[in-house]
């Protein structure tokens, strides 16, 4: 198989925005590494679906080695992969702590870490996180201490790295949501949510779409936490 192809992996890639991303990638000729708990395998030969435990630093080896085994090359990670919980702060429970550090940190870090070891072997490469707006724009509507803890350290983490490789051929960005239109959010929540955003309506997940394909897409950007959220991180 031809290796002059450009390759995306994305975590979380069986419903939502991740199922978007692996559509959007492929209708710009990207091969696909997609994977999740639940992903299914793919019609498309263009597609390889690797299921797995995000948190496991097993899946992270397994998703990098399969991808290039088939494809035989990595340009960018999508690490979409993430859970979302919002509760008072002393009424989270150790198991709720630990699948989303699990999920959003430990998913965030085994793969981005394996990848960017290949990346740096290439000598190119791009990775953009999906984190949130509310890791920096706060409100006491809704009480998100543990999601701030780990999307906050994620962008954190993208802009230390970003600097760590800017020589290195190697960008790394985030796109930050406000509430986006999911199976995640019930109908009967919608209009609260809206009222979280200045816009007063919920984001659509093509909204994170373009954003990380404009990031794809611009070679001097790297560091960057793109706000995608009605004008949340402009004040309420």
């Amino acid at each position: 198989m031809s290796h002059d192809r450009k390759v995306a992996i994305i975590t979380g890639g069986s419903q939502g925005i991740g199922a978007a991303l692996i559509k959007a990638f492929r209708d710009r000729d990207y091969r696909v590494v997609a994977t999740s708990r639940s992903i299914r395998p793919s019609t498309d030969p263009d597609i390889l679906t690797v299921p797995g435990d995000i948190g496991e630093p097993t899946t992270a080896e397994r998703v990098v080695s399969e991808a290039l085994s088939r494809f035989g090359r990595i340009d960018t990670l999508v690490n979409n992969a993430g859970i979302f919980i919002a509760k008072p702060f002393t009424d989270y429970t150790v198991e709720e702590f630990q699948t989303k550090m699990a999920t959003n940190v430990a998913g965030f870090f085994f793969i981005t870490q394996r990848v960017a070891a290949e990346m740096l072997r290439q000598g190119s490469g791009h990775v953009v996180s999906i984190t949130t707006s509310l890791a920096d724009n706060p409100t006491s509507r809704v009480p998100t201490a543990l999601a701030n803890l780990t999307k906050g350290g994620i962008n954190s983490a993208t802009k230390a790295l970003a600097v760590e490789y800017a020589t290195k051929g190697i960008r790394v960005n985030a796109v930050s949501p406000g509430v986006i239109r999911t199976p995640m959010h019930a109908p009967e929540t919608h209009a609260f949510l809206s009222g979280l955003h200045p816009m007063q309506r919920l984001g659509e997940i093509q909204d994170v779409v373009d954003a990380v394909l404009f990031l794809e897409q611009a070679p001097f950007v790297t560091g960057e936490i793109l706000h995608v959220d009605g004008g949340q991180s402009a004040g309420y």
